[in-house]
């Protein structure tokens, strides 16, 4: 009798165990990708999602004037099946990374030809390599609606960026 409840109770701890580690394990900011056509080409935007918590995102947590990597986690990747215009630069056909730089009057949304680096160094500086710069994008943010989640949608002539009170938008062609 008594090895059974230490066997149940053994079980128990470790069934709560497994769980909380298992809650730990998952992501604060969720990978979602947004997708959308621009004429024939196909358009893949992949980031982590992070959410505002009630911080202050512009000028705060993403401080203006710095690189960011326009997510969270790995830096944010741009994918297309075929050349298109971005704010009126070729882009050929490929997969770059995003970083921005956001400023209070206007954003840099800069293309970077390498891909697959996690976008921050440990001293909190960008893994962006400006050397391996396809071109940069300006763009002037607007106001918004409260955004709580980082997010990403491609729209027939353009991809927004919002989150916080802010959106901005990149145009396509």
């Amino acid at each position: 009798m008594k090895s059974t409840s230490i066997r149940v109770f053994g079980l128990s701890v470790l069934f709560v165990f497994a769980a909380l580690v298992y809650a730990q394990a998952q992501p604060k900011s969720p990978k979602m990708t947004a997708n959308g056509k621009v004429g024939d080409a196909n358009i893949t935007i992949e980031y982590s999602s992070p959410s505002a918590n009630g911080r202050e995102i512009w000028g705060g947590l993403v401080p203006y004037g710095k690189v960011w990597r326009a997510g969270a986690n790995n830096a944010t990747t741009f994918e297309t099946d075929k050349d298109i215009m971005v704010g009126g630069n070729k882009l050929a056909k490929g997969k770059y990374s995003i970083y921005i730089i956001p400023n209070e009057k206007d954003w840099q949304v800069i293309f970077n030809k390498e891909v697959g680096q996690w976008g921050i160094n440990r001293d909190g500086t960008s893994t962006r390599k400006p050397e391996s710069d396809v071109f940069i994008v300006k763009t002037t943010p607007t106001a918004a609606d409260m955004q709580e989640s980082l997010s990403y949608a491609v729209a027939g002539d353009s991809f927004t960026i919002a989150w916080e009170k802010l959106k901005a938008s990149v145009p396509l062609k």
